[in-house]
């Protein structure tokens, strides 16, 4: 019995450790500030493309490539209330990085002077990402979507990853999408209408900023709803951290840091799973 103790204590240990060495060996994506120069110094395949919608109009994608010799899953990285910046781009590219096709969209698109997108809006694209019903975010992520699964390199397995407004539009999504095999909020709302956890497939992993209480005041709602339906949704609440933690790596006295170095390598590990 001793023996078997020990042996059960070693390897459990060991597994500890691996699992450790795995989650350092995640690097974090840049903060704003350094998110361009990291973009630059990228050394894999990026490109714009044009998503066909279904009225003739199109979404401008950010589409990133790993550099594997595989197929590998998909992960569309939906923006903040900011639209689609270099942030963005560069946290698709991280993603990239850890072995999936990352695809981030301007779901701006169209909304701009002369039919641009997030970089003819300029600080106007906090006040029109507001007139996006859940459903036309919805029609264009199911648009991505297609285009995606479509790429010779994709697996068919797909997650959503969304930030703030984007957290919030990833937890929409997977009420809307039935076949999402994953999505990951990152201190975004969580849908107000019980009725909508009942159209959720996809397990969803949520991350939150301890001091973020218009955010977190919504996290008992899915965690009640999501228990009762016997569905998966894990809610990790980072203390001290504060909202757009992942942004704003330097903020709130090393707490945002913190967190996104817990956050992030959680994430990876969890498409990892899911979309293998």
């Amino acid at each position: 019995m001793v023996l078997i103790a020990r042996t059960t204590l070693v390897l459990f240990a060991a597994l500890t450790l691996a699992a450790a060495r795995s989650a350092a060996a995640v690097a974090i994506p840049p903060d704003a500030e350094h998110a361009k120069a990291a973009l630059e110094k990228s050394p894999r395949h990026g490109e714009w493309v044009d998503v066909a919608l279904p009225e003739g109009k199109k979404v401008v994608t950010w589409v990133v490539y790993p550099e594997k010799k595989e197929k590998v899953g998909v992960v569309i990285v939906i923006h903040e209330i900011f639209g689609l910046t270099d942030w963005v781009r560069s946290v698709a590219d991280q993603l990239a990085s850890e072995g999936f096709i990352a695809v981030a969209p301007d779901l701006l698109s169209g909304m701009g002077p002369n039919g641009g997108g997030t970089d003819s809006l300029g600080e106007d694209a906090g006040k029109v990402i507001r007139t996006l019903t859940p459903e036309s975010v919805g029609a264009r992520l199911d648009a991505v979507r297609t285009y995606a699964l479509a790429l010779p390199a994709a697996n068919g397995k797909l997650g959503v990853v969304g930030f703030c407004w984007g957290g919030a539009a990833s937890f929409n999504y997977a009420a809307t999408q039935p076949k999402l095999n994953a999505a990951v909020v990152f201190y975004g709302t969580s849908p107000a209408d019980a009725a909508a956890y009942e159209k959720i497939s996809a397990p969803i992993l949520g991350h939150y900023a301890g001091d973020d209480a218009r955010v977190d005041a919504t996290i008992p709602t899915a965690e009640d709803a999501m228990k009762r339906l016997g569905k998966r949704y894990t809610a990790n609440v980072y203390e001290g951290a504060g909202h757009g933690f992942m942004r704003q790596q330097t903020g709130r006295d090393g707490a945002n840091l913190k967190a996104a170095e817990k956050a992030w390598p959680a994430t990876v590990a969890f498409f990892r799973d899911r979309l293998k």
